[in-house]
């Protein structure tokens, strides 16, 4: 692929991603929670809603992440999710759930490591209802403009994994955790993100298993396999604010 046509390349155009700061954008983190409280407890039952008088989900490791929120062109919220970095212990929130590992699979330097957490989409933006929780599926072309809220999920994820990823080359992350459902780590792989299973399935917020991500590795399979994709990876998001 030419060079012109892989700066033109774009694989989210209905949607921006930016971090949040907390302590700054104290309203937008308030959004945040509500999202999170509709989601994990209202939709998915995992959290009772009785524990959070208020309608926020907040827990013990949002003071230490990162956050990342996904907006559509009128500015509203449709995504999120967070990077978590290792507690005290250098301990993760997936191994007091998932603590197993499968034979031959290793856990990566503490410190060069953060969780994918609390990864989610907005309701009306996931493909079908029963989807896994955050609707993603890749059965559709990037570069075409779909007509129905559902199919735009995808383009959702990717804005939200080019934030933590510019994230993560900043901070000195090298390799992603994430405990993921069977439907999204088969999407995600179809999207040529990189990810071994390192452990088996267990109840973590539903039946998932813990996955493992080396940045170096997903550049190096991505940029065979769709550079183009890579480019925009590796591009600065720009919006019109």
């Amino acid at each position: 692929m030419t060079t012109s046509l892989l700066e033109h390349a774009e694989y989210a155009p209905l949607f921006h991603s930016c971090e949040v700061i907390q302590g700054r954008d104290n309203a937008l983190m308030q959004r945040v929670f509500e999202l999170r409280f509709q989601v994990y407890c209202l939709e998915r039952g995992f959290l009772p809603a009785a524990n959070y008088p208020d309608g926020c989900e907040i827990d013990e490791y949002d003071a230490g992440s990162a956050h990342f929120c996904a907006f559509n062109l009128r500015r509203e919220l449709v995504g999120y999710v967070r990077l978590v970095p290792p507690d005290l212990t250098k301990s993760f929130p997936f191994q007091s759930h998932c603590s197993a590992l499968l034979e031959g699979a290793a856990l990566a330097p503490p410190a060069q490591a953060a969780e994918i957490s609390r990864l989610m989409v907005r309701y009306d933006y996931r493909r079908r209802r029963g989807d896994v929780l955050e609707g993603v599926t890749v059965k559709e072309d990037h570069a075409t403009v779909a007509h129905e809220l559902r199919d735009h999920s995808p383009q959702i994820l990717l804005s939200l994994y080019r934030q933590m990823y510019a994230f993560s080359l900043v901070h000195g992350i090298h390799y992603w955790y994430a405990a993921m459902e069977r439907p999204l780590a088969r999407a995600l792989n179809q999207m040529n993100f990189a990810f071994r299973q390192i452990g088996p399935a267990s109840d973590y917020y539903g039946m998932v298993a813990p996955y493992l991500g080396a940045l170096r590795e997903l550049e190096t399979h991505l940029s065979k396999r769709d550079p183009a994709l890579m480019d925009w990876m590796q591009r600065p998001e720009t919006t019109d604010d």
